[in-house]
């Protein structure tokens, strides 16, 4: 190569791919080297607020032309399309997007849909909320609140009332349904307190079932198929008001302390600028005459939350149970 001007174009080409190569290997290594805690590796956590930061760089922010929106699928995804209705569509007028009502079938099937990118906003429940926000990068900020600024439910272990079984010891040999492991009331709760203050393990003193969700498990014990089930009361109060499980014919042998809710939020991409609107729908709901009203009866309206503070509690059963946040 005697042309000194080619010469000179190659070692610049050189010189120009080397800074790409160096310029790639850097960021890749601060994406790396970024304090993230139990995160998943695709996310960082430069202010310690436990979730995923948005991306520094505006190309990886996601600005879709719909909306995706899920509800947990706490009972039949179905029948809760019409309730959240009238607040889509208040999202709609906000957001300036059209909003999609996903019905998922499972936590695990939210869950992977928030990850894989085909899911933005959505209220995930109490015990799935973890996991979604270090596997899938959900950023949790609302909650449904009562007028006194009271919120959250209780799991309790129900039973038929026509069964002998009236105390927590006498679920010994006896069949206990839980829904299924992502859930806080479903499974975490009750199998951490079953064995620390009962001293009864599972499917040694007293066999399992998973119902799937915790309609299930009432209409399960309702129907005489279980002879117990640890659900989410919010759940069996709605249940009753919709009559369809006559609450007379259950019997509550526990309560546990009060937990946070359905937690509502956004994937950590979102253009910054659309969950500002995203966030603003929540907020500016007006509940008084609405579906989610008539559904959810006490709340009225969306409460600020934080993962850090609100899910302390959830986070410690899961350490006590031993629960990984690892993405599989």
């Amino acid at each position: 190569m005697r042309d000194p001007e080619r010469l000179g174009r190659w070692l610049l080409a050189v010189v120009l791919g080397l800074g790409a190569v160096l310029a790639g290997a850097t960021a890749a290594s601060a994406q790396e080297d970024c304090p993230r805690g139990s995160l998943d590796k695709r996310f960082c956590d430069r202010d310690g607020d436990l979730v995923a930061d948005t991306p520094a760089d505006p190309k990886q922010w996601v600005d879709p032309a719909s909306l995706i929106f899920a509800y947990t699928p706490v009972e039949d995804p179905e029948v809760y399309r019409s309730v959240w209705d009238g607040f889509l569509q208040h999202m709609t007028r906000v957001t300036g997007k059209k909003i999609v009502f996903f019905p998922v079938q499972s936590n695990a099937a939210q869950i992977e849909a928030m990850r894989a990118g085909r899911l933005h906003v959505a209220g995930f429940n109490t015990g799935s909320n973890p996991i979604a926000v270090n596997c899938a990068g959900l950023v949790p900020f609302a909650m449904m609140a009562a007028k006194d600024g009271s919120y959250g439910y209780e799991m309790e272990i129900i039973t038929h009332v026509d069964s002998p079984i009236r105390k927590m010891e006498d679920l010994k040999g006896r069949t206990l349904a839980f829904t299924q492991p992502t859930s806080n009331s479903g499974f975490k709760a009750p199998s951490a307190l079953l064995q620390a203050e009962f001293g009864l393990v599972a499917d040694k003193d007293f066999k399992t079932a998973f119902s799937g969700k915790h309609d299930n498990s009432i209409l399960g014990v309702y129907n005489k198929d279980y002879d117990a089930g640890a659900i989410a009361n919010s759940v069996l109060t709605r249940m009753v008001a919709r009559k369809v499980v006559d609450g007379a014919k259950l019997r509550s042998i526990y309560k546990s302390q009060t937990f946070p809710t359905t937690a509502y939020g956004h994937v950590f991409n979102l253009k910054p600028e659309l969950v500002a609107k995203v966030r603003e729908a929540f907020f500016s709901f007006p509940w008084e005459g609405s579906k989610l009203k008539v559904e959810f009866n006490k709340e009225d309206r969306f409460v600020p939350i934080t993962y850090k503070q609100h899910w302390d509690v959830i986070r410690k059963i899961d350490a006590a149970s031993n629960v990984s946040y690892a993405c599989k």
